[in-house]
């Protein structure tokens, strides 16, 4: 699986310092197995159809959209208040 990330996932990752080694944590274990139950991977719904969410911290959610079968990208991460307003 490859995996590639939209500007905006990058820009909001240099913004959170404070996570970072724990979004490069579930990353790899996304990568390892994308619907590993600690990653509470689901489907998104309303104005996010289309797209699918993990956890990253209990406070923090990455949304990617799946672009070919071998090809993934990560659209945001933010907090989860800041992505279902």
């Amino acid at each position: 699986m490859r995996v590639v990330y939209h500007k905006n996932f990058r820009k909001q990752y240099k913004k959170l310092r404070a996570i970072q080694r724990q979004i490069d944590e579930r990353l790899v274990l996304f990568m390892k197995n994308p619907f590993n139950p600690n990653l509470n991977n689901h489907a998104l719904s309303g104005k996010y159809r289309g797209y699918r969410s993990i956890n990253i911290t209990g406070v923090y959610r990455a949304f990617y959209e799946v672009i070919e079968a071998d090809l993934i990208q990560f659209i945001i991460v933010d907090t989860h208040s800041n992505l279902y307003r």
